[in-house]
């Protein structure tokens, strides 16, 4: 999250573009060597088809959190509904310096009650989004935690 950060304070596009690819690329070898851990027990010789499912359920749980992570990120780039910056393109520009906007418009309670319902719904997804990274990462740990008893067991024996 801290290069999120950093691209919300600069809005640096390339930077984070370019982290995201470098992200990316990493999980994508994290996932090949869980894979291939993950054939080593389902092998003959080792056959532990418990902690083969361990492991994809990590791989599972994980593909959520990324999934879910990329969901808050997405929210907080559009940010909140009434709080989004006005795009003035399709305004009239009498002058340089004057133009007519087309976003002045009476409050009324309709527009009001339609921007509340739509801040709440934004709300809603961002803490969904938030507490699915949180129950992930739980599975993870619990999960992680099965597979470090297991291994030390194997290592007793």
């Amino acid at each position: 999250m801290r290069g999120f950060s950093e691209y919300m304070k600069s809005r640096g596009e390339l930077a984070y573009q370019q982290l995201c690819s470098e992200i990316t690329v990493e999980f994508n070898d994290c996932s090949k060597q869980v894979l291939e851990m993950e054939s080593l027990f389902l092998n003959p010789d080792y056959y532990r088809v418990d902690l083969a499912e361990l492991l994809r359920a990590v791989q599972t749980q994980e593909k959520q959190k990324l999934h879910l992570t990329a969901t808050i990120q997405v929210l907080k780039m559009a940010g909140r509904p009434s709080e989004r910056l006005v795009n003035h393109e399709n305004c009239s520009f009498k002058m340089p310096m004057e133009h007519e906007c087309v976003h002045l418009q009476e409050i009324t309670e309709p527009a009001g009650t339609k921007e509340a319902e739509a801040n709440a719904e934004y709300d809603n997804a961002l803490k969904e989004a938030i507490r699915g990274v949180r129950e992930a990462v739980t599975a993870i740990n619990e999960h992680l935690e099965e597979v470090s008893y297991e291994i030390a067991g194997l290592e007793i024996k």
